[in-house]
């Protein structure tokens, strides 16, 4: 009979041969697997291109490659977007805020505001805007409407804003009348203080909204005859219109197939289609189907010679349509409709382009070059593009 304590040697001996076995096991099995991981990464690179290996430690291979001449074409659109966005900072310090009841709505170049207050009101009352010196003597002072001459309501001092608006036509002042009335309010999503003619909007450098559709048809992909999921789509085509040479602003220039401003009474979307039926034929089914908003864009505009403040809040559209439909003139504010690649896309930010399309419109497709990626994020100017497209007041 053995004695307890060889029983007990034995199975302590047992059980660490036992777990001896498992450790090497364990190693084995780990070294065998970790191999093939290695082996299975080093078959990926030897079929990968040499930019595309992840274990490189250098930047220059592993980082995206930009096309050559992007850096130009990308100085080329901050110019283009500078058209637009153009307030000087000598300008904008000199402003002075239109506001109502302490809610600021609009910012003013001093002449014109002594201008709008020396209109006065029609019932002999006094002037219907006035400059009043806040309770800091030391600050500057505020244009505002009087409330005992315009009144406390959207309806009252709509009608007195007109009258002054009216009269800044007759005297040449407020030029390109269009008949069409903006809601002038803190933020697109409160309800107007009053309601004001298109054409006096940067008057009073009030927010100004508009709607803005990149009209987009899908190019047919050659193919390769082999496998589809090595076929690019290349790049979309865009309709592109021009201006009849009878419009007040920028007569014969280059243009979205639709844009317009955003009126008083309509959602997005209404005016949306609204526009698509007006300025190129396109009927709402499709319209409604195939757009879909794509952001916004915002920048400050100052017109030097009238002394007014254009303070611009874009809404963005992408409208992809048939390859079979052609967009037609409705209401005599197009000569026609032409489709540009890319490439003629990019060839028209030049400075020197001859044939320049509507400033407004360069920022709009700008932002659809960005987002659609046709350009590296790397490309020096990228983040300078993506500031000044959104750098006035989006609210």
């Amino acid at each position: 009979m053995r004695s307890p304590w060889k029983v007990t040697m034995i199975t302590w001996t047992t059980l660490q041969l036992a777990s001896l076995r498992r450790k090497t096991s364990a190693f084995l099995v780990s070294r065998s697997i970790s191999n093939q991981v290695m082996n299975r990464m080093h078959q990926q690179q030897l079929c990968l291109p040499h930019s595309k290996l992840f274990l490189s430690t250098t930047t220059k291979t592993i980082a995206p490659k930009i096309v050559a001449g992007d850096e130009k074409v990308v100085q080329d659109m901050l110019y283009r977007i500078r058209q637009c966005n153009n307030m000087p900072n000598e300008i904008r310090a000199s402003l002075i805020i239109f506001e109502i009841d302490g809610v600021r709505l609009g910012k003013v170049r001093p002449k014109m505001a002594d201008i709008l207050c020396s209109v006065e009101s029609p019932r002999g009352n006094g002037p219907i805007f006035e400059l009043i010196q806040p309770s800091d003597s030391a600050g500057s002072p505020i244009l505002t409407l009087s409330s005992k001459v315009a009144g406390t309501t959207v309806e009252s001092r709509t009608e007195a804003v007109a009258h002054v608006t009216n009269e800044l036509r007759q005297q040449g002042v407020i030029t390109g009348w269009r008949d069409e009335l903006f809601p002038v309010s803190d933020s697109f999503y409160n309800p107007p203080w009053f309601l004001i003619e298109r054409a006096a909007v940067n008057s009073l450098g009030v927010l100004e909204y508009g709607v803005h559709i990149n009209g987009l048809v899908k190019a047919e992909s050659s193919g390769n005859g082999g496998d589809s999921s090595t076929v690019m789509d290349p790049p979309p085509l865009m309709w592109m219109a021009r201006r009849s040479a009878t419009k007040s602003k920028f007569p014969g220039m280059l243009d979205h197939i639709v844009a317009g401003g955003q009126p008083a009474g309509l959602s997005l979307m209404e005016n949306v289609v609204k526009e698509c039926e007006e300025e190129a034929g396109i009927p709402e089914e499709i319209a409604r189907r195939n757009v879909h908003p794509t952001g916004v864009i915002s920048y400050e505009a100052y017109e030097p010679k009238r002394e007014k403040v254009s303070r611009v809040v874009l809404f963005n559209y992408d409208l992809y349509l048939p390859h079979d439909f052609v967009p037609k003139p409705v209401d005599g504010e197009v000569e026609e409709f032409f489709l540009w690649s890319i490439d003629e896309l990019k060839d028209s930010m030049a400075p020197d382009y001859p044939d320049p399309i509507k400033p407004n419109c360069y920022v709009v497709i700008i932002e659809f070059l960005l987002r659609a990626g046709f350009f590296s994020p790397d490309t020096p100017g990228y983040l300078d593009i993506v500031r000044e497209l959104r750098s006035g007041d989006c609210r």
